[in-house]
């Protein structure tokens, strides 16, 4: 038998359908209108804030230089933004290249200057150039043509302000304070006190060429997966080599690093003790690793992690209370007495070429034995590639700064010795009779004497 719903209630079914399906439309579409204004207003707002009048400034690169002893011999003009002890200046160390960069210390103590931030290294300006601070909330360095030679690219994006703060890091920020750019983010061979290299923002510092020349050197300090190390890019060499990687320095089992920080924290009450640390943590991990580098008898707070244009690494801290010499090395990685290694294992200890023990240049390696080490050592050159122009010439005991932490090729010597040979950039070859191991060099650099007499080299020279 057919059974039939009255009309009625099909009728009262399908207006209730009707009426839900509207009902979560209309929550569908208020919501998504909420959304839509709420971040319409987030975006009118921060296009709204901008730096108060009293607040902007341009500075010109122009008068006098300033009277006082700077890092790298060179020239400055100091500007009005300052936190003691650091301060922004302009300086060059060749005539009308400037840099704008952040220098720590005071005049008080009569000691040297030293700069531990730099905005544009490798593209200077020159005189009369500009530092603009505008209501936008961008600060911009531009060259007397107008040229920017750069910025913080923070344009309509809610700054409101600038400061240097107290621990050298000089920040852009919003009405509320929250930091929009930020110096610390930016470090160039130099990492102070708080500041760190950081997964997914600044991995590594890059050393200075030379005191002369302020663009990249060849050394890197790089934050890895899962250690801090250290890097030589070489002339000749294809890619850059690896010189340090020690198992008790930053170095974990399970990566990646989310971050390594150098701070100075008080190790008792009265503060008469400091520690020198770098504080490393592993992403996703709640645990937090520290190792101590120094330990200085006096508040070190004001203290910076510099990769020198040597390749060493070394903590500077200054002293303000002294009256001369505020500054003291707190750190050395290399050196005679460092657990980390000499600085034999600096790749340019030595110059173009000589052999080190010790720390210090020993010999210049030649085909008629050791002769006495100066600074114009370096290899013969060849004049062709053909194997009838070169020979080698054998050293017993010696290593190369490569060979320390890489584990080169598992190969036999004489194959090792062919390879050679056949690469006309290859300038000699290192090999461990013990573990039969074989590396190639494409730049010679820093030799070590070792007591092993089973670490030998050839080195390649002309007929």
């Amino acid at each position: 038998m057919d059974h039939y719903k009255p009309l009625q209630v099909i009728a009262s079914t399908q207006i209730s359908k009707q009426l839900k399906a509207f009902q979560f439309s209309f929550h569908f579409a208020f919501t998504t209108m909420r959304l839509i204004y709420l971040f319409l207003f987030t975006v009118f707002f921060i296009a709204k804030a901008t730096v108060p009048p009293s607040e902007t400034f341009q500075y010109v690169n122009e008068g006098e230089l300033g009277p006082y002893i700077i890092e790298y011999d060179g020239n400055y003009r100091a500007l009005p933004p300052f936190s003691a002890p650091f301060q922004l200046c302009f300086y060059n160390t060749t005539p009308n290249a400037y840099t704008l960069a952040l220098r720590m210390g005071l005049t008080r103590s009569e000691s040297l200057f030293r700069w531990v931030w730099e905005a544009n290294r490798g593209n200077p300006v020159r005189e009369n150039a500009t530092l603009t601070f505008g209501s936008d909330g961008n600060l911009v360095l531009a060259d007397v043509d107008g040229r920017i030679a750069w910025q913080t690219n923070t344009a309509n994006k809610g700054v409101t302000g600038f400061k240097v703060l107290p621990n050298g890091n000089m920040v852009l920020h919003d009405s509320k304070g929250n930091f929009i750019w930020q110096s610390f983010d930016y470090p160039t061979d130099t990492l102070l006190a708080g500041q760190s290299l950081r997964l997914g923002g600044a991995t590594k510092l890059v050393s200075r060429a030379s005191a002369m020349n302020n663009s990249d050197g060849p050394y890197s300090l790089v934050m890895e997966s899962k250690a801090l190390v250290l890097y030589y890019k070489a002339s000749n060499t294809p890619r850059p080599i690896l010189y340090f990687n020690h198992e008790f320095w930053v170095n974990v089992r399970k990566g990646p690093l989310e971050y390594v920080k150098f701070n100075s924290t008080s190790e008792d009450d009265e503060g008469t003790a400091y520690g020198l640390n770098l504080e490393y943590q592993v992403a996703n991990s709640s645990t937090g690793r520290t190792l101590r580098i120094g330990r200085p008898n006096y508040n070190s707070t004001l203290s910076f992690l510099r990769l020198g244009m040597d390749g060493n690494l070394k903590v500077y801290t200054y002293y303000d209370p002294v009256f001369d010499s505020a500054w003291e090395v707190t750190f050395t990685l290399f050196s005679r007495d460092s657990f980390w290694g000499s600085e034999c294992q600096l790749p340019e200890r030595c110059g173009k070429f000589g052999l080190c023990e010790d720390s210090q240049c020993v010999a210049c390696p030649s085909p008629n034995g050791l002769l006495g080490w100066s600074k114009d050592c370096d290899v013969k050159k060849l004049s062709s590639c053909n194997e009838k122009d070169f020979n080698y010439y054998k050293l017993d005991g010696v290593d190369h700064f490569m060979t320390t932490y890489t584990r080169g090729n598992a190969i036999k010597q004489d194959e090792c010795g062919n390879k050679c040979t056949k690469d006309c950039k290859c300038m000699g070859y290192f090999y461990n009779q013990e573990t039969s191991r074989c590396w190639m060099a494409y730049d010679l650099k820093t030799l070590t004497r070792v007591a092993n007499s089973t670490h030998v080299a050839y080195i390649k020279a002309p007929k």
